[in-house]
């Protein structure tokens, strides 16, 4: 069924052999990487620690890593950074640099607010904005914890810029309305200039590939813009998250999804953000490129000798083509970052490497 970019179709769908078929687009001087979710790798019942090894072995050059507040401050006057810590030795052993996501309050992977319960008593309203001047007990402790982290691993050189929050100033996917005001990011992001002026700040936003999407971000974010808005007038390194299948509402044996892979909704932000960069001599990259299933859980299955619909080994390649077909030597993409290596190595453990291989394939060829 087609209308727009809607597909109704079955999530389960046979692995073919199109992954090994599709050309690979040069990727020029653009660095390609991955992110690492410790969290997401636990739940999938893997053992976080090889894992991770296990992936530093291959030839990317850059890795995500999240500091995650409610694990490093589990209790008042706690700084627990053994998890962190030992993601950063491994990574500088395998000689790869690292873009650090300091949070505080989001950090990217599921489910994404990670603020310790004792610096939140009660959640924060629905539909309303999260102001500094309500919160300034949460933002001073945000800061403190921005601040020292930086403190701890400023002095790592293979850290080559800090993440302020994730998707900063939209809403927590589907599960929550609330959003962070843009004045309570600034003064975050004030606090890490202070910290340390001579790395860049990245920042990152959901690029809407459909319009439903598309509709419904500017809806919910139009009194003070959405996150990629935010990038731009705060930020040293725009990040661009790009997710275009991902699934709606199950109708028995078959999937609501929207699929704008090859939707045109998307091109005027996109063309928007490449003007702005070229005028401004910024950096952009691909923070997020979709490279595992969004499906209607938060932790993917894994069926047996099958796909998901949302996103097939062969979608991790196209996906790729697709944004290095949107730069040129005018605006070239800094780096290309892929989400979903910890599902690849699930997928590798049940016995199909294809999703790894594309993976691969893509450091080979490109």
């Amino acid at each position: 069924m087609r209308l727009l970019e809607f597909r109704l179709k079955q999530a389960v769908q046979p692995l073919t052999g199109a992954w090994q078929m599709l050309p690979i687009a040069p990727r020029g001087s653009t660095r390609l990487g991955i992110s690492f979710r410790p969290l997401q790798a636990a739940a999938f019942g893997l053992d976080v620690r090889p894992t991770l090894q296990a992936l530093l072995a291959h030839p990317f050059n850059i890795i995500r890593l999240g500091a995650y507040w409610n694990r490093m401050e589990p209790q008042p006057g706690a700084f627990r950074t053994e998890e962190l810590d030992w993601q950063i030795e491994a990574t500088e052993e395998a000689g790869k640099q690292i873009i650090l996501c300091l949070g505080p309050l989001k950090t990217f992977g599921y489910p994404e607010f990670f603020v310790p319960a004792h610096h939140l008593r009660q959640p924060f309203a629905e539909h309303k904005l999260v102001k500094a001047s309500q919160y300034p007990a949460l933002l001073l402790a945000a800061t403190e914890f921005i601040t020292r982290l930086v403190e701890r691993y400023k002095q790592h050189e293979s850290i080559i810029a800090w993440q302020l929050e994730h998707e900063a100033v939209d809403p927590l996917g589907v599960e929550h309305s609330w959003r962070l005001e843009a004045g309570f990011v600034e003064q975050e992001a004030a606090a890490i200039r202070n910290a340390d002026s001579t790395r860049p700040l990245m920042m990152n936003g959901f690029l809407p590939t459909s319009l439903p999407v598309r509709i419904s971000q500017w809806w919910q974010t139009r009194n003070q813009g959405d996150s990629l808005a935010l990038a731009q007038h705060l930020a040293d390194m725009v990040g661009i998250d790009y997710y275009p299948r991902h699934a709606l509402i199950p109708f028995g044996k078959r999937t609501l999804y929207l699929d704008g892979s090859q939707s045109r909704w998307h091109q005027s932000r996109r063309k928007q953000l490449i003007a702005w960069a070229a005028s401004n001599h910024q950096k952009l990259l691909i923070a997020e490129g979709q490279a595992e299933p969004w499906e209607v859980v938060t932790v993917p299955t894994n069926p047996l000798n099958q796909g998901l619909y949302s996103c097939l080994p062969e979608q991790i390649i196209s996906n790729y083509n697709n944004c290095m077909g949107w730069f040129g030597e005018q605006v070239p993409l800094f780096a290309y970052l892929f989400w979903g290596a910890e599902y690849w190595m699930l997928r590798t453990q049940s016995m199909d490497s294809s999703y790894l291989q594309s993976f691969e394939r893509i450091l080979e060829n490109s």
